[in-house]
């Protein structure tokens, strides 16, 4: 069996899988903000300690930030002050004596979308998207995952676009800056609200922009949205391809691309046990 891991900044998420599939899966609340950084390893500790049965092969976790693959330390984690400089593998290897891969939650995401699809119609190149706070990128290219020299490779958000980052304009950022909480604009446009159809009609049209970045980037067969942004698929989907189909030139790669969409948390979870 193998552990995964997924730290958010709400809650910590443990799975685990035996031959690809999970077979167990729960969640904690994840660490105070004000915990140090003894507190917050001695209660990961502790947890993972929970989900260690005799015969596990190792455990793969995903964190929201930096992560020196080859050591496994992480960098400026987001959610959690205290984590700065964290060499997070060497001591849960002390601590547990099992081997231990850390890897970003965005690739994680990634990896656990691309176990989703069935054998034998596996994506050939797959970019995971994923909606939060910020906006997350993964790429797995024909069953690998690539995280570029420092697992740095998926961040286009970070590039400049409308006055700030591209980021800005399609995550939690973006609801802040409109002035609405995202269940209470999903709520609103269902309801047929005219303001918060106008709003994810230009969230859509941001998405666009950054699916069009995507695809210029990538070149996708398969694109999948992840995050709690996900969950409002059905309200910008329309807008965003409109933008797609107005602004990206070639037509043949948005006519083979497929989009799908996974909201569950067990997928960042899967995706650690196969990191």
């Amino acid at each position: 069996m193998i552990l995964g891991v997924d730290i958010g900044g709400t809650n910590i998420c443990f799975g685990l899988a035996e031959n690809g599939k999970l077979v167990r899966l729960e969640s904690v609340p994840s660490f105070f903000r004000e915990a140090t950084l003894e507190d917050t390893l001695t209660y990961l500790s502790e947890q993972i300690g929970r989900f260690v049965p005799a015969g596990l092969e190792r455990i793969g976790i995903g964190v929201p930030s930096v992560v020196d693959l080859k050591q496994g330390v992480v960098y400026d984690t987001v959610n959690i002050p205290s984590w700065r400089e964290v060499p997070l593998k060497a001591y849960l290897e002390d601590r547990f004596h099992i081997p231990v891969a850390i890897n970003n939650d965005a690739n994680c995401f990634t990896m656990g979308a691309y176990g989703m699809y069935p054998a034998g119609e596996k994506p050939e190149v797959l970019v995971g998207i994923t909606l939060g706070t910020g906006v997350g990128i993964g790429i797995v290219d024909r069953g690998r995952l690539f995280c570029g020299a420092t697992c740095g490779a998926g961040e286009l958000g970070s590039l400049p676009y409308d006055g700030g980052m591209l980021e800005d304009a399609c995550s939690k950022k973006f609801y802040t800056t409109r002035g609405w909480e995202g269940p209470v604009a999903a709520r609103c446009a269902r309801e047929g609200d005219p303001a918060a159809l106008a709003f994810f009609e230009e969230l859509g049209r941001n998405l666009g922009e950054l699916l069009c970045t995507v695809l210029y980037a990538y070149d996708p067969s398969h694109i999948a949205f992840g995050g709690g942004g996900a969950w409002n698929y059905p309200l910008f989907c329309a807008s965003m391809e409109a933008y797609a189909h107005d602004h990206f030139p070639y037509r043949k790669a948005l006519e083979r691309l497929s989009v799908d969409v996974f909201t569950g948390n067990e997928i960042p979870v899967l995706g650690a046990t196969l990191i």
